[in-house]
């Protein structure tokens, strides 16, 4: 095996890790601490993910604005970089193969790579939440709004209003507090139902109090800042002409209108699956996460097509601490260490107590109906502009499935290949026919995962 990697030619290695997120920079040391040669390939210029996104270059006052569950990122990039692993930088990823050759771009070229392992470690995107006025000039995701905190420490200047449900409302509109940025009101829309239907799974998720008392602390604390809450909203609309000026929405029976120049929308995340999808492995839907998921093995390999893995939150979303040790799993499997049985057991087991307490916060953030299926007038694909009302049109003319539909509207076909629209369409398909969404499918992803020109592609 190779200690040392020319990642600038056409080469062999025992293990290529795609993503360098926790469950990537885990699977990656696993998978050295087995002697194996490894590739870490990551679209971003350091590592650490969306999670620990710039944690290197983190200065101690961003550090202490972001939380010391971002701080504790330093450790796990510091293992990375200490494990032998050869780390690429700014490597986008546009092809697999089913041989485990992978084709990427860097400094404007592009590359490839031969692996007897792959561990797919991609991460998760947001969950698409269209409706009303999501897009006009002023609304982002709340990921896109810690992306841009985290990388350059860029904070909103004007008053700021969240939507929508999920744990990374709280702790990012507690972190733009700690920034200085006036946060007018976070807008959530789970109810007094949504707390009754997971009340059953409570019991589980009290293995992991931790997770549940940090959320209480950012509720109070927000509170305490004499932040305005609002729980239970519906009917939620974004205002403005050239660009959003206002969110209006309907809670505790009343009619509310709250004025911000930036509207931060969020109703969970979903497994990024476009690597997995092209790669044509068997994917399930899975109706507590409302989404697709890869169908794996116990240790992450993915069903009919050995020596590929996927590990973190692209196999189903579980969380960072939880998808550190998934990749730890997949990077041992991957590396056939023959001593590593007993250990991934242990892995194993610690990985079920995570996911009781991740099925509680499944069923207690459920996004809405209506903010994942919207009104005939509302945009779906934001790409080709379609609109959700044209989607029905065709469906009751006898469209069946998403790839129908894209033939018809170039729904799924625009930049970002229907990482913005695939489930909404899926979703909107199945509720239309009536019938499930596994029966519906899902868009049919082909390379290139990522844009690239004709004079990268010559290259």
């Amino acid at each position: 095996m190779n200690e040392r990697v020319d990642v600038g030619r056409d080469v062999e290695v025992d293990i290529a890790v795609v993503g360098a997120g926790p469950g990537g920079m885990a699977a990656a040391v696993a998978a050295r601490s087995a002697g194996r040669s490894v590739v870490v390939l990551d679209e971003q210029p350091r590592p650490g993910g969306q999670i620990y996104r710039g944690i290197e270059n983190a200065t101690p006052a961003l550090r202490g604005v972001l939380g010391t569950d971002y701080a504790a990122g330093a450790a796990p990039v510091d293992a990375l970089r200490a494990s032998g692993a050869h780390y690429v930088p700014g490597a986008a990823v546009w092809q697999i193969t089913r041989e485990r050759e992978l084709h990427y771009l860097q400094d404007g070229a592009a590359r490839r790579l031969r692996a007897g392992r792959v561990i797919l470690c991609m991460g998760a995107i947001e969950r698409p939440m269209p409706m009303p006025g999501w897009t006009l000039p002023g609304v982002m995701t709340a990921g896109a709004a810690q992306i841009l905190l985290k990388s350059s420490a860029v904070a909103p200047a004007g008053p700021v209003a969240l939507a929508g449900c999920g744990p990374l409302l709280y702790l990012l509109a507690w972190q733009l507090r700690r920034a200085g940025v006036p946060v007018r009101a976070v807008i959530d829309t789970t109810d007094w139902r949504a707390y009754a239907r997971a009340l059953p799974l409570l019991p589980g998720a009290l293995r992991e109090w931790r997770l549940l008392a940090k959320g209480m602390r950012l509720l109070a604390a927000l509170r305490g800042d004499g932040t305005a809450v609002y729980g239970g909203a519906q009917a939620l609309a974004v205002e403005g002409d050239e660009a959003a000026r206002a969110i209006r929405f309907i809670a505790g029976g009343r009619a509310h209108r709250v004025d911000a120049s930036l509207i931060l929308l969020h109703q969970g995340v979903v497994p990024n699956t476009h690597a997995s999808m092209a790669l044509r492995a068997a994917h399930r839907w899975d109706d507590a996460q409302l989404c697709w998921v890869p169908v794996t093995h116990e240790t992450g390999e993915l069903a009919g097509l050995p020596g590929v893995f996927v590990a973190g939150d692209g196999a189903g979303i579980i969380g960072a601490q939880a998808c550190a040790v998934s990749g730890r799993i997949a990077g041992l499997a991957a590396a056939g260490n023959h001593a590593a049985p007993a250990e991934i057991a242990a892995l194993l087991a610690s990985l079920r107590r995570t996911r009781a307490a991740r099925r509680y916060l499944d069923r207690l953030f459920r996004p809405l109906p209506s903010l994942r299926v919207p009104a005939d007038d509302v945009i779906v694909c934001r790409c080709e502009e379609v609109t959700a009302g044209e989607l029905r049109r065709l469906v009751r003319a006898g469209c069946e499935g998403p790839n129908q539909m894209k033939a018809f509207t170039r729904c799924g076909m625009g930049p970002c290949q229907g990482r913005q629209c695939a489930v909404t369409v899926s979703e909107l398909i199945a509720a239309e026919r009536g019938v499930p969404v596994e029966q519906v499918g899902h868009l049919r992803i082909r390379p290139p995962l990522k844009p690239i020109t004709l004079g990268e592609l010559a290259t």
